[in-house]
Formats: C-alpha cells, sequence, structure tokens
C-alpha cells in the first residue's frame, strides 16, 4: 500500500468529509500531507494543517508556500474545499452567487496558481479537483450550487490542456451524493429525515449513498504516477489519464434502471 511513497499532497478542505478521508487515504499509501482548510482542527494527526480562506488569495498563497516549505515540496495538489447553496434561480440573491462563485470556482484557481510553482518542480505532479454529480445531472433546488460545479468540471479539463506539457496531469472526480457529515446536517433538518435518506438512497442506481473513502480511493488512482501500482485497485497507476472526469457516482450519471418490482 505505498503507491504514493516519498511523495507530497496538499487537501484543500481535507478536515471533514470527502476531503478528511482524502487526507487520509494518500498517507496510507505511503504520501506525506498537508492539510489547508477554513478550519483545520479536524485534520487528522500527524498531517500538517494549515488555515486558510479560499476566497481569500493572500491566505491561499502563505498556506500553499507553507505547506510546500513543510513538506519540503509538492507533487500532488486535491481541490476538495468548497461551498454548497440551495434554491432555484430566483432565490438566492447576488451576493449569495458570488459567494459560492469565488469560493467553488475561484477558490480552486487560487489554490492551484499557487501550487504551480511547486508541481512545475515535480516529476509526479497531478492536479485532482473534486467536482460532482452536481455537474452532470439536474437536481431540484440547486442551480447556484450546479452553475458553480458545471464550471468546475470544465476547468480540469482546460487546465490539463494548459499544462500537459510541463507535465502536469489534472484530473477530477464526480461524487454522487456522499454519505458525510454536510449530507447529514440537512438530512437533520428535513420534515422527515428518514423518509429523505431512502429518497437520496434510491436515486442512486446502487441503491445507497456513496462513501467518503470511495471519493478518497479515485483521488489517489487520479493522482498515482507511472512507477506505482495502486494494489487495492488492481489496475495500473494514472500515469496516462489526464483531462476527465471520473465519475463515483453509484450510477446516477448514466444508468436508467427499470423501476425494482413492486415499486
Amino acid at each position: 500500500m505505498n503507491g504514493l511513497s516519498g511523495l507530497q499532497a496538499v487537501v484543500t478542505g481535507g478536515a471533514s468529509g470527502i476531503g478528511l478521508a482524502t487526507s487520509r487515504m494518500p498517507a496510507d499509501h505511503g504520501a506525506t500531507v498537508a492539510v489547508i482548510d477554513l478550519d483545520p482542527s479536524g485534520a487528522p494527526e500527524p498531517r500538517i494543517a494549515l488555515q486558510a480562506d479560499p476566497a481569500d488569495d493572500a491566505s491561499v498563497r502563505v498556506a500553499v508556500d507553507g505547506a510546500a516549505e513543510q513538506l519540503g515540496g509538492l507533487d500532488i495538489l486535491v481541490n476538495n474545499a468548497g461551498i454548497g447553496a440551495v434554491g432555484t434561480v430566483e432565490d438566492n440573491p447576488d451576493d449569495e452567487w458570488h459567494r459560492v462563485l469565488d469560493v467553488n470556482v475561484l477558490g480552486t484557481v487560487r489554490t492551484t496558481r499557487a501550487a504551480l510553482p511547486y508541481l512545475r518542480r515535480s516529476s509526479h505532479a497531478a492536479v485532482v479537483i473534486t467536482c460532482s454529480i452536481a455537474a452532470t445531472a439536474g437536481l431540484p433546488q440547486r442551480a447556484l450550487y450546479f452553475a458553480s460545479k458545471g464550471a468546475v468540471l470544465s476547468l480540469p479539463l482546460a487546465m490539463a490542456a494548459d499544462h500537459v506539457r510541463e507535465g502536469i496531469r489534472v484530473n477530477c472526480v464526480n461524487p454522487g451524493t456522499a454519505d458525510t457529515p454536510s449530507v447529514t446536517r440537512l438530512l437533520d433538518v428535513a420534515d422527515d429525515s428518514k423518509a429523505e435518506r431512502a429518497a437520496l438512497d434510491a436515486r442512486q442506481p446502487l441503491g445507497r449513498l456513496v462513501t467518503a473513502d470511495e471519493v478518497a480511493a479515485a483521488v489517489v488512482y487520479l493522482a498515482s504516477p507511472a512507477a506505482a501500482s495502486v494494489v487495492y485497485l488492481a489496475s495500473p497507476a494514472a500515469a496516462s489519464v489526464t483531462g476527465i472526469a471520473l465519475a463515483v457516482d453509484g450510477g446516477m450519471q448514466g444508468l436508467r434502471p427499470r423501476p425494482a418490482v413492486g415499486s
């Protein structure tokens, strides 16, 4: 389990949910990991934990520079930080649109921009961006969030083209609805949390929510260099994979199964 041995990784939003799983799993596979988060107190020890606001370029640059200095370089950047929003196009004021787009889209831009000078020095440079099923499937009451993730889906394709000649691979992971604390909080305020949970499970063809570890495993695969072998996936490393969106969504993006008998 050492496919990332000797590599240095930064995970943004790495103190909870998918980010927390993603900060743990690369370390389990040999990487040294730094977590950058608005509140890094949840980062697992012995990870390097740094505070930054993805909406503030100066704090992002300080955190990325600090991570690279403490790690002794930077090979992998996982852009996972993001925030949600609920409502149709009528429901959120301009200020909320600016805030969500600033964090989800420009936050990714800021972190990558700060990391690129370090990634260019790496022989195994990889950027992995956490996108969402929100970019590929229409769901109600998510207009603002979906707009932000639609931009995030396009960004790694453009970045992959821009930086492929520099030896930097760029990909993204598209999780379906994941079993994370943020989803639990939404369920807690629902009128009928059990019914809402059952509805979330049912809309994914596999019949359950995606786990954070399943998303983290996809991130580790996409970050893995040519010399590595990702043992638990029983597949070669992803050295020839760039500019793709890997769906980890329980089949939501592409499957249209017939309803179960009796439903």
